[in-house]
């Protein structure tokens, strides 16, 4: 597998990039604190934490499942010591159509490093599909250029 295709799953740490605030009773600010969480939880290398955020109908590029974000992650976390997601710009809303719907778009700068400097570094531009359960925004849909 390609370094550039193992860069991908970082992506999800692109959602990570817009702002966490909390208050369940609030859907935006509970989807930022999902997006905070996310990042946090990605740069700190807890997979399973990841994937306790992931939809169970989890799909990236509408053909990867969850299993695939577990093994990419996996393979991401022993290829690089230290894992840092930049957003160059970023949004988050809610569907005003369907409440339970939020979506994340951001340019993301990408990089792994076995030390301080970074060995590997990638910009994509990433579009995040979030569902809400009860109290909690769920990452059903992840796609990137």
């Amino acid at each position: 597998m390609s370094a550039r295709f193992l860069l991908a799953p970082l992506l999800l740490f692109a959602a990570l990039m817009l702002g966490a605030c909390g208050a369940k009773d609030d859907p935006q600010a509970a989807l930022e604190a999902a997006v905070q969480a996310l990042q946090d939880n990605i740069e700190g290398k807890r997979s399973n934490a990841v994937l306790e955020q992931l939809h169970a109908d989890f799909k990236a590029r509408q053909e990867f499942d969850r299993d695939w974000a577990r093994r990419t992650m996996a393979l991401l976390f022993l290829r690089h010591k230290n894992v840092k997601v930049i957003a160059l710009g970023e949004t988050s809303w809610i569907d005003p159509a369907i409440p339970s719907k939020g979506y994340s778009e951001a340019q993301v700068g990408v990089s792994g490093a076995e030390g301080l400097i970074p060995d590997a570094a990638r910009h994509y531009s990433v579009k995040l599909e979030w569902w809400r359960e009860g109290d909690e925004w769920k990452l059903a849909r992840l796609d990137w250029e």
